[in-house]
């Protein structure tokens, strides 16, 4: 697999389908969260697969590291989202543990390229 090649990464197109979950459950929120919550959790989840392509396009596996590590943050910065959006109840229990699951695949999948990266650097 070329480093180059962003789309051949499984992180990148799990976290691709992530984007279009998350925009399809935002359609359920409430309309005066459209410049708050909805959009933050917009941009997070954006920043995922995006910070993952824009890596693989750096000239080192040093470059590559720090924009997952961006990526990761932005994961964790959604999470929390969804787990706010629970508490006040824009999302239903059953769908944020679903979403919550899946962002947690994808944490998953980026600390185990970060680890694959570190071996070597």
């Amino acid at each position: 697999m070329s480093k180059n090649n962003f789309k051949e990464f499984k992180v990148w197109q799990k976290s691709r389908a992530l984007v279009k979950d998350v925009y399809i459950l935002l359609r359920a929120f409430p309309d005066d969260e459209k410049f708050g919550l909805i959009s933050q959790m917009k941009r997070a989840a954006i920043s995922i697969p995006s910070n993952i392509a824009e890596g693989t396009g750096r000239g080192t596996n040093k470059d590559f590291n720090r924009f997952l590590y961006i990526s990761l943050g932005s994961s964790y910065e959604l999470e929390t989202q969804f787990i706010l959006s629970q508490d006040l109840e824009f999302i239903k229990d059953e769908k944020a543990h679903e979403i919550i699951n899946n962002i947690s695949e994808v944490q998953r999948m980026i600390h185990g390229l970060i680890q694959s990266l570190d071996k070597s650097l």
